[in-house]
């Protein structure tokens, strides 16, 4: 086994394995991990020896919860603007290179997967949940928007449920998880040990990955429930297809239901500047490629580390925990037209390259 403390990397057979080893964090994404990563993905993907790669998180309770959000609040304390632009940079060219991805990459998401852990795991060929699993893009939530290629794979989801969950930041388990194509395969944990092993004997080649969903499927099971998207399918695609934020919460407090009322809710415990950002950049991303996209979640990336929604996002729900956030506007109606238009006007330093 090779690697640091943060991120432990294996050989069984022709699998590669990935741990994401920060437990007591969530497994939440450091810099020094998304390098790493992406260190070994390079090697791997030129590697004859390597059929597949397939990543887990430590324990029981996170695959992976989201990027280190307490080393960016505190790199936007003291100023440390080269961090702040080369987290997301560094982040964002890791989920290309996951999407364009030659070998099969298998996400094992062994519990919660939000924001980051997203990011290096949906963008793979293959995406396992089991009955501890959950998925969560509460970004609107911290003041910031659903990134790492949210505003790409999010609008694709069927209907409007992309649009439900990024601006609502809503967890959902295995069954709404299947529903939504963000996981592939719903495998019971207890399965897991033989589907890697199996994994271990897929070979290079094009037709790899095909044998790797093969593999997968031959353990695969149906997802238990309740499924609430289904349940609720009906109701979001007809109030998240509204025209703006304000008719989304208008047609919310026009329901009777305990859902709409618990939905607007949260909306309304979010970021108003994020909401309306976030919108925007969902509606984009779904004409765009993901690399295009993910340009796009550049700019925005950087506009939010320049501005105070973030910082007090986090500090709210991470530093202080005192979940009463001052948002800056407090309300929908002070962010007009041109303040969203200025989130997507980042200059030449916001510009995203890939190799």
């Amino acid at each position: 086994m090779s690697g640091n403390d943060e991120i432990l990397c294996e050989r069984r057979g022709r699998l590669a394995l990935v741990t994401l080893n920060r437990p007591a964090a969530l497994n939440a994404l450091t810099l020094g991990m998304i390098r790493a990563l992406d260190r070994n993905l390079r090697q791997w993907e030129s590697d004859a020896g390597v059929g597949v790669v397939a990543v887990v998180g430590a324990g029981e309770r996170a695959f992976c919860a989201g990027g280190d959000v307490r080393a960016l609040y505190d790199a936007g304390l003291s100023g440390d603007g080269d961090f702040l632009a080369g987290f997301y940079r560094e982040e964002y060219r890791l989920n290309h290179r996951l999407h364009a991805y030659a070998k099969p990459y298998a996400a094992f998401l062994n519990g919660l997967a939000m924001g980051g852990g997203v990011g290096v795991s949906v963008h793979g060929s293959h995406r396992v949940a089991c009955e501890r699993s959950a998925f969560a893009m509460p970004e609107v939530s911290i003041g910031f928007f659903p990134d790492v290629g949210g505003t790409w794979f999010l609008p694709r989801c069927p209907g409007r449920i992309g649009t439900y969950l990024a601006l609502t930041g809503t967890r959902i388990g295995p069954a709404d998880m299947m529903a939504a194509g963000i996981a592939t395969h719903y495998l019971p944990a207890e399965r897991w040990p033989a589907a890697l092993a199996a994994l271990e004997n897929i070979g290079a080649g094009a037709s790899a990955k095909q044998a790797a969903t093969a593999a997968l499927d031959a353990f695969a099971a149906p997802a238990p429930g309740p499924c609430l998207l289904a349940e609720h399918r009906a109701e979001i695609d007809r109030v998240f297809a509204a025209a703006t934020v304000e008719e989304m919460l208008a047609a919310l407090d026009a329901e009777t239901s305990a859902w709409a009322g618990e939905t607007a809710a949260a909306m309304r415990r979010a970021s108003p500047t994020s909401l309306k950002v976030a919108l925007a950049a969902l509606r984009q991303g779904a004409r765009l490629d993901l690399k295009a996209a993910l340009k796009v979640e550049y700019r925005l990336s950087q506009y939010f580390m320049r501005g105070p929604e973030f910082f007090e996002g986090v500090r709210a729900a991470v530093i202080d925990k005192d979940r009463r956030p001052r948002w800056q506007p407090e309300n929908l109606a002070g962010v007009d037209a041109a303040a969203v238009e200025a989130a997507f006007a980042g200059g030449a330093e916001t510009a995203l390259g890939f190799e």
